[in-house]
């Protein structure tokens, strides 16, 4: 039997995390629109900051890596969502900041990921001038998240123990991992409410 948006916890806080490109966003703003929610952005947040700075994103990342007032910011606006209730908030560790949210970590393969990243022209984003030179903008980016929230959290990212459910969607599209991930969240809430369990433990591809 679906559950539907009224039989929802009063208090649900959903946290969207993801790689570039992986579709995130677009998993949690279609969540937040399926489920009558409140979407909040800490990707739009930081890409606020580097056009404030004058700077790209992988920039902004740099910056990050010798200073951590850049990722302090952003996360204190994570923080600042932890009160609110039927939220839906797309975020790269805001699991740490909402501990008692239901975590989706949404994936992709790197090329495809290229691909997607690189067909948006985004302004903040401008070292993004060709396929290749998008592929390894990924990499860096990754690769410098992994080491922030490793050294000022203490953080695995990539350890799947934090997540409830985990989607790839390399292969589909936007309608399709819309489609993927609400059938995921309501196969996630029927199955807690059923059990009592809340484990982290479902995964779709």
């Amino acid at each position: 039997m679906a559950l539907k948006s009224r039989t929802l916890p009063k208090d649900i806080q959903i946290v969207v995390s993801g790689t570039p490109g992986s579709g995130k966003s677009t998993i949690a703003k279609y969540l937040a629109k399926s489920f009558s929610l409140q979407h909040f952005s800490a990707g739009d947040y930081a890409r606020q900051l580097a056009r404030g700075r004058g700077v790209s994103l992988l920039e902004l990342s740099a910056q990050a890596q010798k200073s951590p007032l850049i990722d302090t910011e952003i996360d204190n606006f994570t923080r600042s969502l932890a009160k609110k209730k039927k939220v839906v908030i797309d975020s790269r560790i805001g699991w740490h900041f909402l501990p008692k949210a239901i975590s989706v970590l949404v994936t992709v393969d790197e090329k495809e990921s290229a691909k997607r990243i690189f067909n948006q022209h985004r302004a903040t984003e401008k070292e993004n001038v060709s396929f290749q030179k998008t592929l390894r903008n990924i990499k860096k980016r990754k690769a410098s998240e992994r080491l922030r929230y490793k050294k000022y959290y203490h953080l695995d990212i990539d350890d799947l123990c934090h997540y409830d459910i985990i989607i790839d969607t390399t292969g589909y599209t936007a309608p399709e991992m819309e489609r993927i991930a609400k059938e995921a969240m309501l196969l996630f809430l029927n199955g807690r409410e059923s059990s009592l369990l809340g484990s982290r433990s479902e995964a779709l591809k």
